[in-house]
């Protein structure tokens, strides 16, 4: 049995009976749901989380509104679950502090692949974490620099803060330089399990860009192939 904690934030039944059920079956006991955002906020302070279930729109209040809320109580990882499928919302998802981003209708298995997926890469992260840090894992590129022994990102010596997912994304990119990756493979890397999201992928490669890059709009270190995929490179100064 997994012994995750699962909390379902959403005012749909018959969607929270359904994940339930395909959770328990996946092995995972303990699971919380609420159907507000005030019940939600509850039970997260009560009991804790390692993966939240987040409806956007809750009777009481938006998921996007409860976002920034859940990142200064928990660590857990956030998944959105929405009908909204525009990419301004799926950008608003990430902006607020989603981790993932799934609308409906959805298969619920989906759901159980993507939470293993998180919580295998973070005991794998932790595990990492136990290991002796080597000081050479310190990524300079010239105009920003990862520092993977301190968890930072520096550009041009200023520290930036970095979303968890965006930050494992440039992590994995600056470990493996000059390589183009599709983008299945980087989700597949990165995200932990083989389901392409293209939409999820841009909108990190977009963050990223928006952190390392002197002009996100013409970028000089993270490169779009065309048709291929993306590569990190040192780029050159001006």
């Amino acid at each position: 049995m997994n012994t995750a904690k699962i909390l379902i934030v959403d005012d749909e039944k018959a969607i929270v009976q359904m994940i339930e059920i395909v959770l328990r079956k996946e092995g995972f006991e303990h699971i919380y749901t609420a159907g507000t955002a005030a019940e939600g906020m509850a039970l997260l302070q009560e009991r804790g989380a390692d993966v939240i279930l987040l409806d956007v729109m809750l009777p009481d209040r938006s998921g996007f509104e409860l976002g920034p809320w859940i990142r200064e109580q928990s660590k857990a990882h956030l998944i959105y679950l929405t009908a909204r499928t525009t990419d301004l919302d799926r950008l608003t998802g990430f902006a607020v502090g989603g981790d993932d981003y799934v609308t409906k209708p959805f298969n619920p298995l989906e759901i159980a692949a993507r939470i293993k997926a998180r919580l295998r890469r973070k005991t794998e992260e932790s595990t990492a974490a136990s290991v002796p840090a080597d000081p050479r894992r310190r990524y300079d590129f010239g105009g920003f620099v990862l520092d993977e022994k301190a968890g930072e990102l520096l550009v041009r010596g200023v520290p930036v803060p970095c979303p968890a997912q965006a930050y494992q994304l440039l992590l994995f990119l600056c470990r493996n330089p000059n390589i183009v990756f599709s983008k299945s493979q980087l989700y597949e890397s990165v995200w932990g399990f083989d389901m392409s999201d293209d939409n999820t992928v841009m909108v990190h490669i977009r963050k990223i860009r928006e952190r390392i890059e002197p002009d996100p709009g013409s970028p000089r270190y993270l490169l779009t192939v065309r048709g291929l995929g993306y590569k990190l490179t040192r780029g050159s100064l001006t």
